[in-house]
């Protein structure tokens, strides 16, 4: 009987992080979309508007609780899985190397810290300023994002790690597009293969659409 129990333990926490993991992966189109207005010749008119309703509107201001408790419940769950994963297999396998995993699924939980520590970073310079917990930078309102962003992407170090962590983000997603599909029961000889031709693909734009904005103010700005 404990045994059925830790199963469906088990596969209800695979589920919650699936859904979580879909609605962030939602998340991410909206805000490339935003960000890309960043390369715009409009001076950021177009970007500040965005930014600004985004910022303000109150539906938005609900949905950033649920994007939060997302971020929270997919972080805390993955942690969780993985320590469970690695209770149960406390035996390293005999040839060095090998798992029954895929390697994106092996090193999900690596590539996972990797970005948490990016966004972090990232909170740390765009959303906290925006709380009024971290100043902005010198000369620059509390409101003005597109300087901020202008900034930071002009800034070698931080535009070359930003391009770096993307790739981390596109191994990630890689994996998580096509698990999340196969834990909610979703998989099927018919449409699996285009699933993870679509996985695939998401994990290669939306990275590369990112990587883009930094590269352009590295290179071309």
């Amino acid at each position: 009987m404990s045994n059925i129990a830790l199963s469906y333990s088990s596969i209800t926490k695979k589920v919650f992080l699936a859904i979580a993991g879909l609605f962030l992966i939602s998340f991410l189109v909206l805000h490339l979309v935003i960000n890309l207005l960043l390369l715009s010749s409009d001076g950021g008119m177009a970007y500040t508007e965005a930014v600004h309703f985004m910022t303000t509107n109150p539906i938005i201001k609900v949905m950033e609780i649920f994007l939060f408790g997302g971020f929270a419940l997919h972080i805390i769950l993955g942690i969780i899985i993985q320590i469970q994963n690695w209770m149960a297999r406390p035996v390293r396998y005999k040839v060095e190397g090998y798992s029954h995993n895929s390697f994106f699924s092996k090193y999900m939980i690596h590539t996972g810290a990797i970005i948490f520590i990016f966004l972090m970073v990232h909170f740390f310079n765009f959303y906290f300023v925006k709380l009024g917990w971290v100043s902005p930078p010198a000369g620059l309102e509390r409101e003005d994002f597109f300087q901020m962003a202008t900034l930071l992407f002009s800034n070698n170090f931080y535009a070359i790690l930003y391009m770096v962590l993307m790739v981390f983000l596109a191994f990630h997603l890689n994996h998580a597009f096509q698990s999340a599909f196969q834990t909610l029961g979703l998989n099927h000889s018919k449409y699996t293969p285009a699933i993870k031709f679509i996985g695939t693909l998401y994990s290669v734009i939306v990275p590369a659409g990112f990587a883009l904005i930094p590269a352009y103010f590295l290179f071309f700005k």
